[in-house]
């Protein structure tokens, strides 16, 4: 009995007709041109809009050509990987072009005496003044509430992991939910009536840190239990088949082993709150001087800069240069802080091999 054998050349007569790699691109280029054209023939002058037009022949091209050539099943594919890209560009082209905003104008007045002086005697209209008072408001602040937010957050994911059970863990973690669709200006509003008003404490840039540790608290619980439960249970087991404690086991094992997804929701956490301007517009208002103590009198902060600069301008091309200038000195910050979290997880993250 002879066994038929399938040469190249009828291996290659069984596959279907397929495009060439460089089709999608061909594709983009057409439907962008032609975006182009029909908006400039309908008269429409934003951006959006023809790049939505282009966006919407590139996925039909891609479907027609493809249904028209490789046979329908492949049509589907090719549409899937097109909404895919551009769902990808309608993301990342906002935030390109903010950030590219940001840096055009906040370079015209970034510079060393920006970063190391206050506003002091400078009126918000007239050229010259810093931000060096708002940045030390801010380092304070966001410091105080990781301060008081990450121990608690920690501690009650592991919780809620490793030791709860019952109506009592149900009920934290329902109340963790709840929280974290809070509104900003509802946590400066509690801190309000209970520091302010009941306690007569006084407005400070701890009031701030206060309302800011209730919106950080519960995002640092949720993504610790979220890394805790990505833990596997066979090192916990091996570790207490050894006759370690359990929390030996939780502080030496499970802890190191998800540092890095810890560390990572903290430093989200922080970015969150760190251009929050609700609870710091309530609690600890703003100042021109420096204030380094964030327990007694106002205190300035980066948000609360960026609005008292656009708010009081009264039309200065100054201030607003001096507001541009501090946004981008916020998102450098956040920048910062992520690099920093990235090498604190590498180097706190398990050893593996040899």
């Amino acid at each position: 009995m002879s066994h038929a054998t399938i040469t190249p050349k009828s291996a290659s007569s069984l596959r279907g007709a397929t495009l060439p790699k460089w089709f999608s691109w061909a594709v983009a280029a057409a439907s962008t041109a032609l975006g182009l054209g029909i908006s400039s023939l309908a008269g429409l002058h934003s951006s959006i809009q023809w790049a939505l037009i282009a966006a919407v022949l590139f996925v039909l091209g891609c479907y027609a050509v493809s249904a028209a050539v490789e046979g329908k099943r492949q049509a589907k594919d090719r549409t899937a990987t097109s909404l895919v890209w551009v769902a990808f560009l309608m993301a990342v082209i906002p935030l390109a072009s903010l950030i590219w905003e940001t840096v055009k104008r906040g370079v015209k007045v970034l510079d060393g005496y920006f970063l190391s002086h206050s506003m002091g005697v400078v009126a918000d209209s007239e050229p010259g003044g810093g931000i060096y008072h708002a940045i030390l408001g801010t380092l304070e602040q966001v410091g105080i509430a990781t301060a008081i937010s990450v121990p608690i957050g920690v501690l009650t994911a592991i919780y809620l992991v490793e030791y709860g059970r019952g109506r009592l863990a149900k009920a934290v973690t329902y109340f963790v939910d709840v929280m974290t669709g809070i509104p900003s200006i509802v946590a400066g509003l509690f801190i309000l009536t209970l520091w302010i008003v009941i306690l007569d404490m006084g407005y400070s840039g701890f009031a701030g840190s206060l309302a800011l540790s209730i919106l950080m608290i519960p995002v640092v619980v949720r993504s610790t239990e979220e890394m805790l439960k990505l833990v596997p249970n066979e090192l916990r087991e091996a570790s207490l088949a050894l006759g370690i404690p359990k929390w030996r086991t939780i502080l030496k094992v499970v802890l190191p082993t998800s540092i890095g997804g810890i560390t990572t929701g903290v430093m989200l956490a922080i970015a969150r709150i760190t251009g929050e301007t609700a609870p710091v517009l309530l609690l600890v208002w703003g100042t021109s001087v420096i204030n380094a103590n964030p327990f007694s009198d106002p205190q300035a902060s980066l948000p609360m800069y960026i609005y008292l600069q656009y708010a009081n301008s009264g039309g200065s091309g100054a201030a607003y240069d001096r507001a541009w200038a501090a946004a981008l000195t916020l998102i450098a910050f956040i920048m910062i802080l992520n690099l920093v979290a990235r090498g604190i997880a590498r180097w706190k993250a398990p050893k593996t091999g040899r």
